[in-house]
């Protein structure tokens, strides 16, 4: 008797979890079903919103939501999604809900800027939006979002950009006016003129020099290279940006060796790749000790999407820390101030490489550690004159050139592909 009572109890107990279970699981169901969708938003809206309202909200740039009497939002465009503005079928930014609330009570239009956090971990700084909210008929709220991030990007690069100017300017405008000072009142001892003359001499030509590196640097952010694109050859570029630093590179008995493979073309603007191939044979010479070797080399890469012209610039200097390798590009930076002084650096040059090397479909890369030199390198799409040239260039035998590429090679093994690579 005792057994079958337990065995009923348990039975009990049994069937009681198993509809507790069947009812909650019923409700989670229920739940579900009633839990707002993208689809079901789109559905609802097509009958809550006012007609052509769909049509005009689905063209417009900005993050459109529209928010009915419950603060549900009954239509919501992609970008506000991808923005993180709804969520769950709800507005998920305090502010913008509270300034609709505000709205819907009293007809008003509201518009605030605010900065929101990005979503996810590790996406950088947060986004910045202008939000405008505005009654649409007796029961509806719309909300227009438009992103201002990039905006603010650009406004505070020319604001550093003007800032850093007018300090570079400052320096040598600064230093003429003092020397003429001293010019006028040393006027009766010629030597004193003589070297402070001298000295006005070197601050005018550094504020042409960087007069000229604005306007270059502006000149390649503006225009389109590749209006006035031509084939270009390799070893005209190299030759030329050696030309141009022969003087210095005598002076402290620094050996320039170019070498690579020959016959190497790229497709862009002459005069571009030119002063950005001669940016960096310049620094090079400048930032490398007495007696030492300057290396230029070119060779072809492989892409996937056609193969690339490699040029590096080798050479024994000081070499970079790793946090001026993380900025040697930027505009007016300088990793020794006091040696870009001496030399008439204006910190633009590097900056003004990048920008030629983006404009051409390209990139620039640095290799550097302290101490051990630096590498910078140039890859810039292919031209189709080399591409017409390579079989000729496959048959010849080892020329200068090749002689040179092992030279470069025994003196930069870590900078320098080894010659057996090179095609």
């Amino acid at each position: 008797m005792d057994v079958n009572a337990a065995v009923a109890a348990a039975s009990a107990i049994a069937g009681l979890c198993t509809g507790v279970i069947a009812v909650l699981a019923f409700r989670w169901s229920e739940r579900e079903q009633a839990r707002p969708t993208r689809t079901s938003l789109r559905q609802d809206a097509a009958a809550v919103l006012p007609p052509g309202v769909d049509t005009v909200l689905s063209v417009l740039r900005s993050s459109a939501v529209v928010l009915d009497e419950g603060d549900t939002v009954v239509k919501a465009s992609s970008a506000a999604y991808a923005l993180g503005l709804v969520r769950g079928g709800r507005l998920a930014v305090d502010q913008m809900l509270q300034m609709a609330r505000e709205t819907r009570r009293d007809g008003e239009i509201r518009q605030v800027e605010l900065d929101l956090p990005r979503r996810g971990v590790g996406r950088g700084e947060g986004l910045a939006v202008s939000a405008r909210v505005a009654p649409l008929g007796s029961r509806l709220v719309l909300l227009l979002v438009e992103d201002l991030t990039e905006a603010r990007r650009i406004e505070a690069v020319r604001r550093d950009f003007v800032a850093n100017v007018s300090h570079e300017l400052k320096t040598p405008v600064g230093a003429l006016s003092l020397l003429s000072e001293a010019v006028m009142d040393a006027s009766d001892e010629p030597e004193a003129v003589q070297r402070f003359a001298g000295r006005m001499q070197i601050e005018a030509a550094r504020l042409t020099s960087l007069v000229q590196e604005i306007i270059d640097l502006s000149r390649v952010q503006d225009d389109n290279p590749l209006d006035d694109a031509e084939s270009v050859a390799v070893d005209d570029l190299v030759a030329e940006a050696v030309d141009r630093c022969r003087h210095p590179a005598n002076a402290k008995q620094i050996t320039m060796a170019t070498g690579g493979a020959p016959d190497l073309f790229i497709w862009g603007n002459r005069s571009q790749l030119a002063a950005a191939l001669g940016n960096l044979v310049e620094n090079a010479v400048n930032y490398s000790p007495a007696r030492t070797r300057v290396g230029i080399a070119g060779r072809r890469i492989p892409a996937s999407g056609g193969d690339l012209i490699e040029i590096s610039v080798t050479d024994q200097g000081i070499g970079l820390s790793e946090k001026d390798r993380d900025r040697v590009f930027e505009r007016f930076y300088r990793v020794d101030p006091a040696r870009s002084r001496a030399t008439g650096g204006t910190g633009l040059g590097l900056s003004i490489v990048k920008h030629v090397a983006a404009s051409h479909g390209g990139e620039v890369t640095v290799w550097s550690a302290e101490g051990q030199g630096s590498t910078f390198t140039l890859r810039l799409p292919e031209a189709a004159t080399s591409r017409e040239s390579r079989d000729r260039s496959a048959a010849a035998v080892p020329s200068e050139d090749s002689a040179t590429s092992s030279a470069l090679y025994e003196t930069f093994p870590d900078h320098i592909p080894a010659p057996e690579v090179l095609p």
